[in-house]
């Protein structure tokens, strides 16, 4: 029988399927880092749209903002216009009042009242003044309770002749200044 060596033939076959190992591996690395490179460009391409997406909502958030503070500015305009136009149509209407409070004090005014001063506060009016008597200062009340554009008298005080020594009681009065509606429903 003839011998036949045949391992030369092996070992060549053993270094080619080694060199052929080595070549996937080698394939299978490189494929595997170009897989990563290529997926974390990927995910960077992703990142970048989605910071883009974000500065951009930032940016329109940012004019809704200002939208939205200028639309507050503009209320509170609205509310402080509304408010003028509210205190002009008041101070319109009640621009004859006035006439019609110093009307009534001469028309209430017994003689031997004399007034010192006048001082008003929204509709309540203060009087002081000095009377002769008493009952004058009981009938200049009497007189606005009686009155159209007048009401509620209350006498805050009184100091008699005696105390003044004047000959003269002071005194202080307080009274409602009625309305144009209240002065109708009065009459």
């Amino acid at each position: 029988m003839a011998r036949i060596n045949l391992l030369p033939w092996r070992e060549a076959e053993r270094k080619r399927r080694q060199k052929d190992f080595g070549m996937l591996v080698l394939t299978g690395v490189l494929l595997t880092i170009l897989g990563l490179i290529g997926a974390h460009m990927q995910l960077g391409s992703m990142v970048d749209a989605q910071e883009q997406r974000n500065t951009y909502l930032q940016h329109e958030i940012a004019k809704v903002d200002r939208q939205i503070s200028e639309i507050r500015d503009l209320g509170k305009t609205k509310a402080s216009l509304l408010a003028r136009m509210n205190i002009i149509q008041e101070l319109q209407s009640s621009r004859p009042q006035i006439v019609h409070l110093f009307d009534e004090i001469v028309n209430t005014l017994p003689d031997g009242v004399f007034l010192d001063s006048i001082t008003q506060h929204g509709s309540r009016v203060d009087m002081v003044g000095e009377a002769q008597s008493n009952a004058r200062v009981s009938a200049f009340m009497r007189n606005i309770e009686n009155s159209a554009w007048l009401g509620k008298p209350r006498l805050d005080f009184i100091e008699s002749k005696e105390a003044t020594g004047t000959g003269l009681s002071h005194f202080k009065l307080t009274v409602s200044q009625l309305s144009r509606s209240d002065a109708e429903d009065k009459k």
